[in-house]
């Protein structure tokens, strides 16, 4: 089922505040410099995408979140314990699965258009794929 406006932004919210934060982890202990590479161009783009977020959410009477998702938690709590080549593997599969759940859930919303919401799912989704093109580059499989 579809989500609401509502639940979507405040959804996507906690995807930017994931993505700033294991951006962030990949910029200090990512191994090789591709890594710590997309792990620049995640904290940057998603900071933008957050500021985006905020504005319409404030619009919308949408509670402003600085939560990440559960699964986020769960992976950076994994990747701490992770180094070098190591890191950089499990850091990049987790984001592929987690952009590709991602990229679904924003076509979905930008497929339903002429709202603010679907809208801004719209203008995003080029920067999704950016990044799933980046870390399937990146991919060792």
């Amino acid at each position: 089922m579809a989500k609401s406006d509502k639940e979507f932004l405040s959804d996507a919210m906690k995807g930017d505040n994931s993505e700033i934060t294991l951006g962030e982890l990949a910029t200090q202990k990512g191994g090789s410099e591709d890594v710590r590479s997309l792990g620049r161009a995640l904290v940057d783009d998603h900071r933008k995408a957050k500021d985006e977020a905020t504005a319409l959410a404030s619009d919308l009477e949408v509670k402003i979140t600085t939560t990440i998702t559960v699964e986020a938690q769960s992976a950076v709590e994994k990747l701490q314990r992770k180094s070098g080549p190591e890191f950089d593997q499990a850091f990049v599969d987790y984001m592929i699965s987690n952009l590709e759940k991602d990229i679904a859930e924003f076509k979905e919303k930008a497929g339903e258009g002429g709202r603010p919401v679907p809208e801004f799912a719209k203008k995003m989704l080029p920067v999704l794929q950016k990044h799933l093109q980046l870390a399937q580059s990146l991919s060792r499989h």
